[in-house]
């Protein structure tokens, strides 16, 4: 098999973890646990899991000291920053609503990819962002009908939308960090530096989840939300990063809004409204013109 066979089956496993998150988080937050306190276990847990595993590798790789400012860059964007929005938002908007605004984050890299990467921006790709943005701002200045658990979903979409610029800015780093370090050793720093992050915002909530008084199903979707939806994506995603091009990897969460949805929807946790179904059909056709030029070039 390929490194890019490999690679690819990775970012749908990614596409799949996360589609689930979007509901599994939602079960959690903040009924049970608050946002920034789910947060602070994703970070926490999984900085435990990489540096455990580290003990057992045999590299003996070290990272300059002058790469370090980058790494905690990259881990404000794609670790502390990124799920501290994410979680927020999250817990205010509704499943299918995140899902459908994490789309947006191809046309963020491709946005980042011109501004920093100086990437050509053709007429098909303007028009595709103009496009995909539009519906992105749709969604979020028309957030009715989402049911009783979206709490505040103006202020949740726009945090989701937040979140999504973070992390297309992180999977720019992470491609150029990928290309020269260790993948468990690039990420246990990654997280270690996250930790430092989050911390200050997390720790408080997280101490006062009673974890003795929690049911079996809020352990499980925490333990999901911990296993799979932050240590296995991150650590198949930074294989995918270092095979496939920025905006290749993150063309896979193209397929997130349509598995979340199923979800969401199967499990009686969400409904499709008319600007959840508009606001999707825009940002997948701006998402779809921003990559036609690609393919020809």
């Amino acid at each position: 098999m390929s490194k890019r066979t490999v690679a690819i089956i990775c970012g749908f496993l990614v596409a799949l973890f996360y589609a689930y998150n979007f509901t599994a988080a939602k079960e959690v937050t903040p009924e049970h646990v608050g946002p920034f306190g789910l947060a602070w276990y994703r970070v926490v847990a999984t900085c435990v899991i990489f540096w455990g595993i580290s003990l057992f590798t045999k590299s003996k790789e070290k990272i300059p000291y002058q790469e370090l400012p980058l790494i905690a860059l990259a881990a404000f964007c794609g670790v502390g920053f990124n799920m501290v929005t994410f979680m927020w938002g999250l817990s205010l908007t509704s499943p299918i609503s995140a899902s459908v605004l994490m789309v947006s984050t191809p046309i963020i890299v491709l946005v980042l990819s011109a501004l920093f990467l100086k990437e050509r921006l053709h007429s098909l790709r303007i028009v595709g962002i103009l496009i995909g943005f539009s519906g992105a701002a749709l969604l979020t200045l028309l957030s009715t009908g989402e049911g009783a658990e979206a709490k505040d979903p103006f202020l949740g979409n726009i945090l989701v939308l937040v979140n999504a610029i973070s992390y297309g800015i992180y999977i720019l780093l992470a491609k150029r960090l990928t290309a020269k370090y260790d993948v468990f050793m690039l990420m246990k720093w990654l997280y270690f530096f996250g930790v430092l992050i989050i911390t200050p915002f997390g720790i408080s909530q997280g101490l006062e989840f009673e974890i003795t008084t929690a049911s079996t199903e809020t352990l499980l979707n925490i333990g999901y939300v911990v296993i799979f939806a932050t240590f296995g994506t991150y650590m198949l995603n930074i294989i995918a990063i270092r095979t496939l091009k920025p905006s290749v990897v993150a063309v896979f969460i193209y397929l997130q809004p349509l598995l979340a949805t199923i979800i969401a929807v199967g499990l009686d946790k969400d409904v499709i409204t008319w600007q959840k179904l508009v606001a999707g059909l825009l940002i997948f056709s701006g998402v779809f013109l921003t990559g036609l030029r690609g393919k020809s070039q």
